[in-house]
């Protein structure tokens, strides 16, 4: 396909399937699927994968277009680390993540390709992926021809993009395949992202109960406004401290398509 002025390629990588979108910069242009796959989840992840993307990518060339790959939140790991006292190297940090990662996870992080918002001064937020499964974006990438701007957790995509509009003691929330995830934001960054599947009855009151557990977890007051995104339920909006993000992207797309669209304004 021939890449015209501002067009770039995402793909979403679920547990069980990726989809390839076309996004633009020019609002007249919408995102498009352009071809999904999906795969058995009980099989090596990686070589899933790897297979899912020959199919994807398979009925064009896409020499030269940009790429950003989303990962689904269940893919990776997200933590965060304390800065040690007097850090001055990146390798300070670095071992600090290594250790928090290995006392959270019960393993070495050596099978984790990490990356982070390294601070010597505060708290930052930490992310890990599989080494097989980023070799396996390299491979795509090599063999297509394609630029890998950015591989990014989905709910680092949502908050990287939503940023901006966020105010310090403001939480921040993403719903995405009946999971809601949700991270305190304060002047100096994010604290520790938390998960919760979403029952069936999640309303207004099930969300103002929940906030009040994950405060007391953090040690934190209930947020006085959650900025959410994704797929919200509509019950929410009557939670007094609950504000919509934008829209979310194609609510009829397969859920690897939409893990795909989060971040992108296209």
């Amino acid at each position: 396909m021939r890449k015209r002025f501002g067009q770039a390629l995402r793909i979403g990588v679920a547990g069980d399937g990726v989809a390839l979108l076309k996004t633009s910069r020019w609002q007249a242009e919408k995102a498009v699927v352009l071809a999904q796959a999906a795969f058995d989840a009980a099989q090596p992840l990686a070589e899933s994968v790897a297979q899912a993307l020959r199919q994807v990518l398979a009925d064009e060339s896409w020499s030269g277009w940009p790429v950003t790959v989303v990962l689904a939140d269940e893919l990776v790991r997200l933590w965060q680390v304390t800065p040690p006292a007097g850090s001055t190297r990146l390798a300070d940090l670095e071992a600090a993540a290594g250790l928090r990662f290995q006392s959270l996870y019960g393993e070495p992080a050596s099978g984790w390709a990490l990356a982070a918002g390294w601070d010597a001064v505060h708290p930052f937020l930490a992310a890990a992926m599989p080494r097989p499964l980023l070799a396996v974006l390299e491979q795509a990438a090599a063999e297509h021809q394609f630029t890998l701007v950015e591989i990014v957790p989905q709910f680092v995509a949502a908050l990287n993009q939503w940023r901006g509009a966020l105010k310090p003691d403001d939480w921040f929330g993403l719903v995405h395949g009946g999971v809601l995830s949700v991270a305190a934001v304060g002047a100096h960054g994010v604290g520790a992202v938390r998960a919760a599947a979403l029952p069936g009855d999640a309303d207004a009151g099930w969300l103002a109960a929940h906030l009040a557990r994950e405060a007391l977890r953090l040690n934190l007051p209930a947020p006085e406004r959650l900025q959410l995104c994704g797929q919200v339920p509509a019950g929410w909006q009557g939670h007094s401290a609950c504000k919509l993000l934008g829209a979310a992207h194609g609510a009829s797309w397969p859920v690897a398509a939409q893990l795909a669209a989060t971040g992108s304004a296209a």
